[in-house]
């Protein structure tokens, strides 16, 4: 065992990390781990800030202070916390369709099936998503903090997100191969294409140029060792402990190394030996164990932290200070 690689060891042999990635499946504890690493590094006298692409997740339930939607607020000395009104983003991110549009064909009202495709394009799952890497990458290029710290998506979303950046950049080359070609014959196309025909598509080029420097950046960020540590949570359960399985696959056939991973939620063993312990938690503190043997023989080396399931839930600073003491000791 003494060959494992703690998580505060893992930050000293990589000084020069500054983004901090954890993924894993929702309830599991990825929001209460990023806050205590952030605390953590916070009490070193770093600048950080946590961000939560989740959701589900809720940094405003962890630290007991409404964050949402307020952009960056300081919760204490060096730590910061976002958590990103993803509705609103869409909002105004539609309205500068609206915008776009009015502009384009010079008209004051929106046709009502043209307004109602742009309704429904919002309510695409991928639309909360992207709102969410747009204020990701807006966060990262301000370029404010010593480390960046990322409470990730269901592992599911974020393959998704990569594999999207794959599919836009063979499109978007498509796109611009055309354009070369119709530039080619010069005024043959502009006639054919009819008045405006090239300055649309051109508007459109610029706009999946954008997005996909943006998930460019993303995608680069996450497989950037030197840079970004990626760190995976589970608990000692055949669920978690499959879908770690299945994500270190996915990982791997998009070439996204993994730093390392996290266990949390485990019963203490001493309680076996307790005799005023009730059975039925002994039966899960044995059952656990196995799962525990289960994990040591497969991501032993990856192990990075064991955070016991505490008495409360792990909310409020103190109880995050508490962890990161378990984490970082």
């Amino acid at each position: 065992m003494s060959h494992r690689v703690s998580l505060k060891d893992y930050f000293l042999q990589n000084p020069n990390l500054k983004y901090i990635l954890f993924g894993g499946k929702g309830g599991l504890g990825k929001t209460t781990l990023s806050a205590a690493t952030a605390y953590w590094l916070a009490s070193q006298g770093r600048r950080v800030v946590v961000f939560s692409t989740d959701p589900q997740a809720s940094l405003t339930d962890i630290f007991e202070r409404n964050i949402f939607g307020k952009g960056e607020v300081e919760i204490a000395k060096n730590l910061y916390a976002l958590e990103i009104d993803a509705d609103k983003r869409i909002a105004e991110y539609q309205e500068e369709i609206r915008g776009k549009i009015r502009e384009m064909y010079g008209i004051e009202q929106i046709p009502e099936e043209i307004d109602d495709y742009i309704k429904s394009a919002a309510a695409e799952p991928a639309m909360a998503e992207s709102a969410t890497f747009d204020a990701m990458v807006e966060l990262m290029s301000g370029g404010n903090y010593d480390f960046y710290i990322f409470d990730m998506m269901p592992h599911g979303h974020a393959i998704r997100f990569l594999s999207m950046a794959e599919i836009l950049d063979t499109w978007v080359d498509k796109i611009v191969e055309t354009r070369k070609k119709a530039d080619e014959y010069g005024d043959v196309a502009s006639v054919l294409s009819g008045k405006g025909g090239l300055a649309q598509e051109d508007k459109m080029l610029e706009e999946l140029t954008f997005i996909r420097s943006r998930l460019n950046f993303v995608s680069e960020m996450i497989r950037d060792k030197d840079h970004t540590a990626f760190f995976y949570v589970l608990i000692p359960e055949s669920m978690p402990i499959l879908d770690t399985r299945k994500a270190l696959e996915m990982f791997r056939a998009f070439k996204i190394p993994l730093s390392g991973v996290v266990v949390n939620q485990i019963y203490p063993v001493e309680l076996l030996k307790d005799p005023t312990v009730p059975a039925y938690l002994k039966n899960r503190i044995s059952m656990q164990q196995k799962y525990m043997n289960t994990i040591w023989g497969e991501f032993g080396p990856l192990i990075r932290g064991l955070v016991p399931m505490l008495d409360r839930e792990p909310k409020g600073l103190e109880m995050i200070s508490k962890i990161s003491r378990i984490l970082f000791g």
